[in-house]
């Protein structure tokens, strides 16, 4: 009987965690978000797709809204290339970001590190041995958590980071997608929800 009520409880948790995950892409177009830069973001059968223009440069799509302490989930597939992130904390003029980037690339290329864009470089990668979680041109599921100084990423539910860093936890910003210079990118997201703490 007290597993019985254990589990009924566990159950409620995980469907209560679940119902505070909020949409943050509608599946339809770039509503919420705004993009810097020339390279293409469009929507295509409910999914965002982010792919290399002709400038072959640097590309980014933002948040309007600012996040600062939270959980975010997504998935990506990654179909040519696949080097991109997810930045948080995040602030941008042009297409000069200044913030912190959640690595997506292809495999060994460091998926779940953290980056510190105009500043510090890598400030964590992942084990050498982590860097098999990414399932090349198949969909990944992402989830980032951001609470305080501390980061924690984790990859098809493997834990691969954990940073503590005194000016992380002094950011503030928006969340964004990345497009890395160089052309010939193009990544597929999705189920992109958050969960403001």
């Amino acid at each position: 009987m007290k597993q019985l009520f254990f589990l009924l409880l566990l159950a409620i948790s995980f469907e209560s965690n679940a119902q505070r995950m909020k949409s943050i892409f509608n599946g339809k177009d770039l509503a919420g978000w705004t993009t810097h830069g020339t390279e293409k973001w469009y929507v295509e059968n409910g999914e965002l797709i982010c792919e290399s223009g002709p400038d072959k440069k640097y590309g980014y799509l933002s948040t309007d809204k600012a996040y600062k302490n939270f959980e975010l989930t997504l998935q990506f597939k990654q179909e040519a290339n696949g080097n991109s992130g997810v930045f948080f904390r995040s602030s941008i003029e042009g297409v000069k970001i200044s913030g912190w980037q959640v690595e997506v690339a292809p495999k060994g290329l460091h998926t779940g590190g953290i980056y510190e864009s105009y500043g510090r470089g890598w400030l964590i990668q992942p084990k050498p041995e982590d860097e098999q979680w990414l399932k090349e041109g198949q969909w990944n599921t992402m989830r980032i958590k951001v609470n305080g100084d501390e980061v924690n990423t984790w990859l098809n539910g493997h834990p691969i980071i954990q940073l503590k860093d005194d000016k992380v936890g002094a950011g503030n910003g928006f969340i964004a997608l990345q497009i890395h210079d160089g052309g010939g990118i193009k990544v597929r997201w999705k189920n992109i929800r958050i969960r403001e703490l």
